[in-house]
């Protein structure tokens, strides 16, 4: 079964009969300010893809911690993992996932037979998780924004050790989150710890399709071996490292991130009866708005995108997540809102 995402701009805009370079395409958390993309030796695209080795120098660096695989995208991780912990703890039948969330970890675990249990915004009781369980944590998460404090996560893989149990941190937003809540120099027991990491949002260059394992050796090894070579080409990996290394551009893409999520914010909340809102939510990459009861939220999803502007309706059809707006763009997001009808 296929999910539906965010970012099928040519699918969308087929269906609303709209060209593509009409649209204001809002429904990633990607920035739309990206790294730009430095001049990229010839012979990198001529040869095969080396081991990445000053890619995982780079990524060790920028995530502190000793522990890296580069992979094409956190997907292909997300998708076998269960399989293979499966085959290293049989005895492992249950999982724990958010209710809203990336969908794809859901997806992943119930293919392989495993007993979806949902949490809501707080964590399952700690007394509550089975022995052999599978914790699947999403921080910060997508698409509502809830953040948890390193230090109840440390309390969380405590207990997952103890269990025998499997902790699966999907930190795909993190970059942008100060003081940091990371697990990554966390990882503890090679057997008990998984982060997950995400290069496209943040540098705003999803396209080139790198992500990170971070992750004792065991685990490492394992997957580079059930992924094969040439994960991620040549000149994907030139870009990614020069951006890891490049502090200064992070510095200012933090700030600029900051500045572009407060501006949406206003917007929002400027043409949006409060009367109609239940709650906003978001990081520094989107801001999702939670609707009353009473709003038909696909409704407005199909009203926005009557005017070009193509968001992020929730799986549960209560919310609309907004991507970053550029300045230029504000006016035109505040003059579709304002034409929303109850």
């Amino acid at each position: 079964m296929a999910l539906i995402h965010g970012g099928q701009l040519q699918r969308v805009a087929k269906a609303f009969n709209i060209a593509q370079k009409h649209w204001l395409d809002l429904s990633t958390g990607i920035a739309p300010y990206s790294y730009p993309i430095p001049t990229i030796p010839e012979y990198l695209y001529k040869d095969l893809p080396q081991e990445p080795d000053n890619l995982v120098i780079a990524a060790k660096r920028y995530y502190d911690t000793n522990n890296v695989l580069v992979t094409n995208g956190s997907q292909a991780i997300i998708k076998l993992l269960p399989v293979l912990w499966q085959t290293k703890n049989p005895k492992s039948k249950t999982v724990y996932l958010p209710e809203q969330g990336y969908k794809e970890h859901a997806l992943a675990w119930q293919s392989a037979g495993f007993n979806l249990c949902w949490y809501q915004e707080e964590l399952p009781p700690l007394s509550a998780i089975e022995k052999n369980a599978v914790l699947v944590v999403i921080n910060p998460n997508n698409p509502t924004g809830k953040l948890y404090q390193r230090s109840q996560l440390k309390r969380y893989q405590s207990r997952m050790i103890e269990t025998n149990g499997l902790f699966v941190l999907d930190e795909a937003f993190m970059d942008v989150i100060t003081p940091s809540q990371s697990m990554a120099t966390n990882i503890g027991n090679y057997k008990h710890t998984l982060v997950l990491r995400s290069f496209g949002k943040f540098f705003g260059l999803a396209g080139i399709r790198i992500g990170f394992l971070l992750a004792q050796q065991y685990w490492l090894k394992l997957f580079h071996e059930q992924l094969g070579p040439w994960q991620v080409n040549g000149p994907a990996q030139f870009i990614a490292e020069n951006a890891l290394l490049d502090t200064q551009w992070q510095q200012t893409q933090q700030s600029r991130l900051q500045q572009l999520a407060e501006k949406l914010l206003d917007t929002l909340k400027s043409n949006i009866p409060l009367e109609c809102i239940n709650n906003i939510t978001g990081t520094h990459l989107f801001t999702t708005v939670y609707f009353k009861n009473t709003i038909d939220v696909e409704a407005y999803y199909i009203q926005l995108c009557q005017q070009g502007i193509y968001v992020r309706l929730t799986d549960e059809k209560t919310a609309l997540r907004f991507g970053l707006v550029t300045p230029e763009q504000l006016e035109r997001l505040a003059k579709a809102l304002a034409t929303l009808s109850k």
